[in-house]
Order: C-alpha cells, then structure tokens, then sequence
C-alpha cells in the first residue's frame, strides 16, 4: 500500500491519537489529551497499537508482557537494560512494526490535521511512515514517562512533549529533534481539595479523622511486592496502608486473607481517595504519580518494579517531586518527613508546579499548534533496508516456528522501558528462559515455583 495519507493542505481541526492498552498510563494521556482537545473544537480520533498490528499479535504479546512483570521481573531489568545499552529496539520489533504503517494510513481519515503518540510502538510507526514521505503530516509523541528510554526517541517524529525538563533533557540527549516541556495531562478532577473535601472524602473511605493514611499503588495491574510494602508501612507506626490493587483481583483477596482492612480494587474514586490520604508510596512512577503531585500530595518511589520503574525514581527523585526511598530502614523517618515536614512541603509545591498556570502553554496547545512543518517527511528518509533473503539449504520455518517468532517479535515491542522488549538481540534467551520456568505452557498459569536469581545477581 502507497497511500500518501492524510493531505496537508486540509483542515488542521483533526487529530488522531494513537495509544496502546499496556496498563493504564498511556491510555490514560491519550483520554485526557483527546477530551482537552475535544474541548478546544477538534475533532479527534483513537485507536489502540495493539489492534492495529496483525493476526492479534498485540494482545498476545500485550498479554505475554503482563506475565513477565509478574512472574520474572529480573528478566524484564535484563532486557530494558539491554534495549537501553543497544539504544532502542532490535530489528525483529522493527519489523513488527512495519506491519502496522498500512493499517495507520488506512485509519487516518482524509482530513486530519496531525497524529499524536502516546505510546512509543507508535512513535515508530509514525516516524517511519514521515521519513518515507507517507504521512504529509506532523506527527507528534507526548512522554507519558519520567525517564525517557531510547525507545521514546523515534527518528520522523517532529515534535516531543515532554512533562518536565528532567525527561526533555534526556530525550535531547538521545537526538529528539524537537522538544518542548508542556506538563502532565491529568484529569481535572485531580486537584487540591477544599475546605472540607478532605474530611468527606475519609467519611467516604471509613477512613479515621486524626490518623495518618499511606497510600498504596501498584499500576493498573497490581504488580511488584506490594504485599511486602503494606507489611513494611504497617509495621514503621509512620502510616496505616491504604491499599489500591487495580485489576489484580488475586491480590485483593490475598490482602484480605491477610487482614489488611483498607483494600480497595480498581476504582474510578482515586481523587477522593488522594484527598483522604497524607502520602502516597508507588513502584512504577507512572500516570497515577501525576495525579498526586496535581493533587497536591506527596509521592515516595519505594520497591520499584525493574525497568521503567527505577528509571521513573530516580528521575522523579532528580526533578524534586517523588523521594526514592532506596533503603526500608529509612522508610518511617521518611515517611515522617513528607506527611508532615520539610519534605512534604517542597513535593507539594513542585509537584503543583508541573502544569503550566497558561493553558496554551499545555500539551494540548502544543499539538494544535500551526508552527509545525508540513508537507514533508521531518528528517531525510533512510535508505531502504534490504529485504531478507533466504540462503540456499536453509531449513524452511514451520508454522508453529513462525508463531513462537511473531510472539517474540511483538513481545519486543511491548516489554521495554515504555513497552518494549523480550525478543531482542542476546536477551530472548534470558525472557525464554524464565517463562519456561514460571509459567506452565499448557494453562498459562504461573508453574510450580522455580529457584530464579535476584535482579542484582543478573547485573
């Protein structure tokens, strides 16, 4: 397919968004951009990677990335490490990718104005499709993350949007053309409670007036030590958890079958819930963390999970708004310290500070601007990759072959920093390896436990 997609020379009122349903932090960027957009008199389009890549690849690798943060987070540290060490995606995610560039074009309606990424599988596919001169129009990646992996940086892609100077930084580091700081993009309802909300919103939780909440979050899919963090507040007198499990069901029965008396699943309420409570502690530095710092209380990174998790921490450690807490033993005095010191204070202000008082200096402004070049791609295309070819006596792959190699492919895409990785390069065998011992092949289900080294055993 040829198509040249959307002209440039029509109206500039539609935008297409393209997220990917691994966790909720991207999804979630992409909703509240959409609605900021909408609002402003655009129109604007969605769609999910996940089903615009071929023969359901998305899901099964989106599904294969889950198991792995579960079931053998070292390997995930091994792999994001290596896709960082390596500067991005190995050429079997490439690959993947391209099968998606048609199916892109196909979806753009005719009038659209630019495309944003908020995932950075899409910010591939989008830069390719402007180095060829396919896509006429700006294309644009909002960083959803702290940290920028290489992965983040696409070559094409005219503009990146980035929360904070910290990831701009590292985002010019790694060769983005093009970089602005534009804030988070929070819901609004995220926001300083007035006067009485606070007491309501504990009314609302059971919570007791007088006592000091911590609250408990582990990404949309309940994952990492969470268990072992809501023993460990427990037992620093500093806080009582309040725990939030997402979609992990398993785990809120296990909270439960613990006795932990404030557990809550997925929930809609997390404003109120932020209000009720006097810190929050979290293991991945994702979208929930700008929800705090947009409701004005206090983040401590504590137990990351590999990968994006540290690098989200020390990111948000480095920009002032989220203490790491890399030692438990210094975990009540911190704790201490953000719900009622010097610490909580200087986070609170920061983290307000992240969205600019102006909103045309907001990410939303950003991508409805007209200053972005058209009608050609945004940096030289490369010259065209050589197609494989097959070398004489070479074995012939079997479908089932074939299928291990598209999953591994698209597991690459997704288990990285930002959502890529198993298959690429020396890792694979690493990632194969711990699936193999964690999770039984015929039910999916996690197989008797395996003796598996500790990340830093690995390093």
């Amino acid at each position: 397919m040829t198509s040249p997609g959307p002209s440039p020379t029509t109206s500039r009122r539609r935008v297409g968004i393209i997220s990917a349903s691994i966790g909720a932090g991207h999804d979630g960027a992409a909703a509240e951009l959409s609605r900021r957009l909408t609002a402003d008199g655009h129109t604007v389009d969605r769609w999910d990677l996940l089903d615009l890549l071929p023969a359901r690849a998305g899901r099964a690798a989106g599904s294969l990335y889950h198991r792995l943060l579960e079931h053998a987070p070292w390997a995930y540290q091994r792999i994001y490490t290596g896709t960082e060490r390596a500067g991005g995606a190995g050429p079997a995610a490439r690959a993947l990718l391209r099968t998606a560039q048609d199916r892109v074009l196909k979806a753009l309606p005719a009038d659209t104005g630019a495309v944003v990424s908020t995932y950075p599988g899409a910010s591939h596919v989008l830069g390719r499709l402007r180095q060829a001169g396919r896509l006429t129009i700006p294309a644009v990646t909002y960083m959803t993350d702290f940290s920028v992996h290489p992965l983040w940086v696409a070559r094409g892609i005219d503009l990146h949007l980035a929360v904070h100077e910290v990831p701009a930084a590292q985002a010019r580091a790694l060769g983005a053309a093009q970089v602005q700081v534009c804030g988070p993009v929070t819901d609004p309802r995220f926001r300083p409670p007035h006067a009485g909300e606070r007491a309501a919103a504990r009314e609302r939780f059971g919570l007791l007036p007088g006592v000091r909440y911590a609250l408990l979050v582990a990404g949309s899919w309940g994952v990492g030590p969470v268990r072992r963090v809501a023993a460990e507040i427990g037992a620093s007198g500093a806080a009582v958890p309040v725990v939030v499990c997402g979609r992990n069901q398993a785990l809120v029965r296990q909270f439960a079958a613990d006795g932990v008396e404030h557990v809550h699943g997925w929930t809609d309420d997390m404003p109120h819930l932020m209000w009720a409570c006097d810190v929050m502690v979290q293991n991945a530095g994702g979208l929930t963390s700008l929800e705090a710092f947009a409701s004005g209380l206090p983040v401590a990174s504590f137990r990351c999970i590999p990968g994006h998790g540290t690098a989200n921490a020390a990111a948000l450690d480095e920009a002032g708004v989220a203490l790491w807490i890399r030692d438990a033993a210094g975990l009540p005095a911190a704790l201490d310290d953000l719900m009622g010191g010097g610490a909580g204070l200087w986070q609170r202000t920061s983290g307000l500070s992240l969205s600019p008082a102006d909103p045309a200096l907001g990410p939303a402004a950003a991508i409805a601007g007209a200053r972005l070049a058209t009608g050609r791609p945004a940096v030289p295309a490369r010259e065209p990759e050589p197609a494989a070819q097959g070398k004489p006596g070479a074995p012939v792959r079997r479908p089932a072959v074939r299928l291990a190699a598209t999953f591994a492919a698209a597991t690459t895409v997704w288990a990285g920093a930002v959502g890529t990785a198993v298959a690429t390069g020396r890792e694979a065998p690493v990632v194969l390896r711990a699936l193999e011992h964690r999770i039984a092949p015929d039910t999916g289900r996690p197989a008797l436990p395996a003796v598996v080294p500790a990340a830093e055993d690995l390093r």
